[in-house]
Parts: structure tokens; sequence; C-alpha cells
């Protein structure tokens, strides 16, 4: 399997465990704040990034769906109005996170229709050919094994399911570009480390989707992994970038 950058990144410098401990141990950390400097931090922008990636599933009105990283649950409560699906399942290695999601379900009465386990992208806990459509939003950057991750999406997959990636990249403009610089290695730690007392966790995130392999270089590693009629758009100038490859 090929190694990225991006793999190597991880919150805690110092520590001696490996990216999805320190990953996990990060989220539980900033779980509690996490929904609200989402918002804060992309001024909203993020709820409609993560509809208008929901909305390249419409044509093929899934059935059954698989959140990967689902974090609080965002794109699988959303998924569930956008798309009525009879079942979402969401995974993510943080337990801290899981149990935000299932609270916010749980006021939302939709118990029966979502479920939230932990689980990782490299083992993931399903049968092969399980899912119509699988989604990731924000939670590529935080594999530890890029191609493993995906291999396993695929496998989990049913024939001709659709694979819908969220993800954060850099702006090509110059002038956005610099302004976006200033907010992620000034604001964005401080604002960080005011609300959750963890500037690690912003500087993570800044240092991650430098070394990201966005845009095109993405759509070749799933062109390489084997998914097929592979595309992405870019939002936002080009800070965050929906990706789509099917099985």
């Amino acid at each position: 399997m090929t190694q990225f950058a991006h793999d190597n990144v991880v919150p805690y410098k110092d520590s001696d465990q490996g990216k999805r401990q320190q990953v996990a141990a990060m989220f539980d950390d900033i779980a509690v704040r996490y929904d609200f400097l989402n918002r804060f931090l992309s001024a909203g922008i993020d709820i409609t990034w993560r509809k208008k990636a929901l909305r390249e599933l419409v044509s093929l009105q899934p059935k059954k769906i698989l959140d990967v990283a689902t974090g609080t649950a965002d794109v699988a409560i959303m998924a569930s109005d956008i798309l009525q699906p009879e079942k979402i399942i969401g995974i993510d290695i943080s337990d801290g996170m899981l149990e935000i999601g299932r609270n916010k379900i749980a006021k939302l009465n939709l118990g029966n229709k979502i479920e939230l386990l932990n689980g990782d992208s490299i083992s993931i806990p399903f049968d092969d050919n399980s899912f119509d459509a699988v989604t990731v939003a924000f939670g590529v950057r935080n594999f530890e094994y890029l191609e493993r991750g995906l291999n396993e999406i695929k496998r989990v997959l049913k024939p001709d399911g659709k694979l819908v990636v969220l993800e954060f990249g850099t702006p090509k403009s110059s002038i956005v570009k610099w302004g976006y610089n200033l907010y992620m290695k000034i604001v964005a730690p401080n604002m960080g480390k005011l609300f959750s007392k963890n500037a690690d966790a912003y500087k993570y995130l800044d240092e991650s989707i430098r070394k990201f392999p966005e845009g095109k270089n993405f759509i070749d590693i799933l062109d390489k992994t084997g998914y097929t009629k592979t595309y992405y758009k870019p939002l936002s100038l080009g800070i965050c970038s929906i990706y789509c490859g099917e099985k």
C-alpha cells in the first residue's frame, strides 16, 4: 500500500501512539465543543457543504447508507432528511463524538433509522456488498492508511454503489489563499484553544489539509483503488471539495 504524506500527520507529535489512537483521543477531547466550533469557525457554511455533498446521491436513491467518520452524526442526520433511506449506519473511532451523535439522534426520534457504532475505516465490520452508498465528510484526512480505507469502503459498497467524500483543500487564488493561511495558522488554533483548550487539534487540521492529496491527485487515488466514474467539484473557491466514485 502506498503511504501518503498526510498518513503520518498526527495531532500530538510527542506521543508514542499511532495516528488512529491519537486522532480518537483528540476528538474525544474536543467532542463537547465540536459542533459549536464547526459552526463558528466556518460561519455555518459547513452545513451547506454537507448538503451539497449529499445531493450527489439523490439520483441513486440509496436505501442503505454507511457514514464513515460520522463524528457527531451531522451527515447521517442530514442524509435521513434529504435522501430518506431505510437505514443509515455511522461509524467513528471516537466514543466521545459518538455519544453526542447518539444524543442528537435520540432527540430527533431517529433511533429506528440511524445507528452509530465504534468502527475504523481499515476494518469496516460489515459484509461485502452491504451498502448502496458510503459518505465520508472531513474524515479521509484522518485515515491512518488512506488506500486501505478506500479499499474497505469499496468492499462494503454494492455494485454500482457510490462513494461521496467531502474534504478540505487549499484555495488556488493568491488573495484568497493569503486570507485562508492567516485564518488557519492564527485564528482557528487560537479560537480552538479558547473554547476547547486544545489548540493541537486545529494545528493538526491545518497540517493535515496541507499534506492531503487534494483535487486531481485524490481522483487519481480513487482511480487506482478501482473506483469508476470518478469526479470532483470544488466548493467555496477550493476551500472544500466533493469527490465521488462508483464501484
